[in-house]
């Protein structure tokens, strides 16, 4: 395992970094080593696995991804070995019906609006997690852009981050999509999709930048919206004192 400024390299992920280092209002950065977000984990290595143990010392994974991903492509190799692996699914099992956006809107700002929408209770017992375990978290969906970038958005947001660096966060993962394909067809024996086809995966930041608005609007912003939705001030707390 190596690291790039903020990118970790590791020999089975493509898209893994820490959200340590970046600016807050006010002054200071978020602390390194606490949280990490990730793509899927079935393909870390044996050392990969002794890195995330042993180098970050971590103690709890949070999987955003659906029943019907987790049982076509398996946990990963350290839910086996007994770290703290925690489903919390932000889209129904049964499908959705994603909400009305306007024209205007970035078409991914209805996905990233219907996880708050229809797995509220979800998003904010992920949020709970991270502000209450004790050692470094690492939360993943498949790709580590959408479900993952929407919850990581909302976390930096609670603690203080400027919305600028939220924003880049978010958008950082679209330098990794070409590398996503790469491992996933060489997994699976398929060849790569056509650039355009891989393009339209990138995640923009004007989408990110229109759902944090959105919230911002509606609810008060993302932080208001975490603690409408059940999150206590003890908790918001306990989360800025494990990032800050």
């Amino acid at each position: 395992m190596t690291t790039t400024d903020r990118w970790l390299e590791f020999e089975g992920l493509s898209n893994v970094r820490d959200v340590g280092g970046l600016p807050l209002v006010g002054g200071g950065v978020t602390r390194s080593g606490v949280l990490l977000r990730s793509e899927s984990l079935e393909h870390v290595t044996p050392e990969d696995v002794r890195a995330l143990e042993e180098d970050f010392g971590l103690r709890l994974i949070l999987d955003l991804r659906t029943d019907r991903e987790v049982a076509e492509h398996g946990e990963s190799p350290l839910a086996a070995r007994g770290v703290e692996t925690v489903q919390l699914t932000f889209i129904p099992e049964a499908g959705r019906e994603l909400p009305e956006i306007g024209e205007d809107f970035h078409p991914m700002v209805a996905n990233y609006l219907g996880y708050l929408r229809d797995k509220g209770a979800n998003v904010v017992a992920a949020v709970r997690r991270l502000a209450a375990v004790d050692g470094a978290a690492l939360v993943h969906c498949a790709a580590g852009k959408d479900r993952t970038g929407t919850l990581v958005a909302l976390v930096l947001e609670a603690v203080g981050v400027e919305r600028e660096a939220v924003v880049e966060d978010y958008a950082l993962s679209a330098t990794r999509i070409d590398a996503l394909f790469r491992r996933w067809t060489a997994a699976a024996g398929r060849e790569m999709p056509a650039p355009e086809e891989i393009d339209r995966h990138r995640p923009r930041a004007e989408a990110m930048e229109q759902v944090l608005a959105t919230l911002d609007e509606r609810d008060g912003g993302p932080t208001a919206w975490l603690q409408a939705n059940g999150l206590t001030d003890a908790e918001l707390e306990a989360l800025r004192v494990r990032l800050r």
